[in-house]
């Protein structure tokens, strides 16, 4: 397993990957499983709780998340070829993060419940439900894997505002 670098907003070869819709994986392989565990590696050292491959710059349709907290044992997820088959009407407000836009981090309104099909690490089909912080982690990476960030979500001036905010600190960070 190795750390990826994680793609961020503020370059902009970054942005024109994470822009990407994600294509479909074809089989789940060692190859596949070896970039997923590289992926949860990364995200728990960046430290966050979900990423899709598309943020360390394999835009295919592959997801890694793990909702366990501080203190609890470690809960890793796999996600292949997700799909939603059903949401919600009702909403969920939730303050977002993401690991590819730093240190931002504001409300987004998503449904409150999905229901999903994917491959986990197996390759098995899964179909399950998802509420609370479960629905709002694996909507916010599918958005990756559409190419979609969580600040698209934003009004256009929250929007510039944090991309503005994101490439001061990256500046900062560099000098």
């Amino acid at each position: 397993m190795s750390l990826r670098r994680i793609l961020t907003v503020d370059n902009r070869a970054d942005i024109a990957v994470l822009k990407q819709v994600s294509k479909p994986v074809e089989a789940v392989d060692d190859a596949l499983r070896a970039l997923m565990d590289d992926m949860l590696e990364t995200m728990y050292a960046a430290p966050g709780i979900g990423l899709a491959a598309v943020q360390v710059g394999e835009p295919v349709r592959v997801i890694v998340m793990d909702l366990a907290r501080e203190g609890e044992e470690k809960q890793p997820r796999f996600f292949v070829n997700p799909q939603f088959t059903w949401k919600s009407e009702e909403l969920f407000v939730y303050e977002e993060g993401c690991l590819s836009v730093p240190e931002i981090y504001d409300e987004v309104e998503r449904p409150a419940k999905v229901k999903l099909t994917y491959l986990n690490y197996a390759g098995e089909k899964v179909e399950e439900d998802a509420e609370g912080l479960y629905a709002v982690c694996i909507q916010h990476e599918y958005d990756h894997l559409e190419g979609v960030l969580f600040i698209d979500h934003l009004s256009r001036l929250k929007r510039e505002r944090a991309l503005k905010k994101v490439k001061k600190d990256a500046q900062l960070s560099a000098a």
